[in-house]
């Protein structure tokens, strides 16, 4: 076989996107906040507006859709770490920052009280959790869940999830060793009938093999085992699965 040259992909032209955002009014920032799948909200959409404006030209698609990404529920937490006031048999009870102020105070209340026989190296500061084992090694723990990620490709979704708290470990501290891996799993009844499925929803059947096959194949191929586990069923998981995985 004689080549004379190899074709490697197709011939592409640069073209540089801009979103004259600073022109829209507020029901065409929603506008392009759906259609442009970047799923923010008229606050969000409008402080972006008035940062382009302030720097006195329109954004890139990129730089657009870079926000979006970095301000979404997946990456940001916002519902976590947001403001929240509700009723319970106290009153009225309100937090500034749910996390901050449940997660992370207690937390670091119980450090104060343990005082020198804290055994917590890092916490809530580096890409995993840091845990003191002996004088000469500390150990490091990273969980993490990839629930709506796995309703919609469960396999994939699965494999991105267990590959995270593995690489998280890595580039925490000066470097951690990946020794083995855990997850829970909480599906709904695997014998769920086709008719009863909301629309878009996979069958839990189909979520619940991907998963697995998902996690599995991951931890495999790395030669990383998983040394315990659980699965649970309740039919609340119906449209968005549990998957929970973790690395030590």
């Amino acid at each position: 076989l004689e080549m004379d040259r190899l074709q490697v992909g197709s011939p592409y032209t640069y073209e540089l996107i801009t979103v004259p955002i600073r022109s829209l009014d507020d029901d065409a920032l929603m506008k392009l906040s759906s259609e442009g799948q970047l799923y923010l909200t008229l606050v969000e959409m409008q402080t972006i507006k008035a940062h382009f404006e302030e720097l006195g030209r329109d954004p890139t698609d990129i730089e657009l859709e870079s926000v979006a990404q970095t301000w979404s529920e997946h990456c940001s937490h916002k519902t976590l770490a947001g403001r929240i006031a509700y009723r319970d048999e106290n009153g009225e009870q309100r937090f500034e920052n749910m996390l901050k102020e449940t997660i992370f105070d207690a937390t670091v209340q119980i450090r104060e009280r343990l005082g020198e026989d804290d055994w917590c190296v890092s916490v809530f500061k580096d890409n995993a959790g840091i845990v003191r084992f002996d004088e000469d090694y500390n150990v490091v723990f990273k969980v993490e869940t990839h629930n709506h990620p796995s309703a919609l490709e469960p396999y994939g979704g699965a494999n991105t999830g267990i590959g995270g708290v593995i690489r998280d470990p890595l580039g925490t501290g000066l470097g951690a060793k990946p020794i083995c891996n855990t997850d829970v799993f909480c599906f709904a009844d695997p014998s769920t009938s086709h008719e009863n499925l909301p629309p878009g929803v996979l069958h839990p059947r189909r979520v619940m093999n991907g998963v697995v096959s998902g996690v599995r194949d991951y931890g495999n191929r790395m030669g990383i085992p998983t040394v315990n586990g659980a699965v649970y069923f309740d039919d609340r998981y119906l449209g968005n699965p549990l998957v929970y995985c973790g690395n030590v």
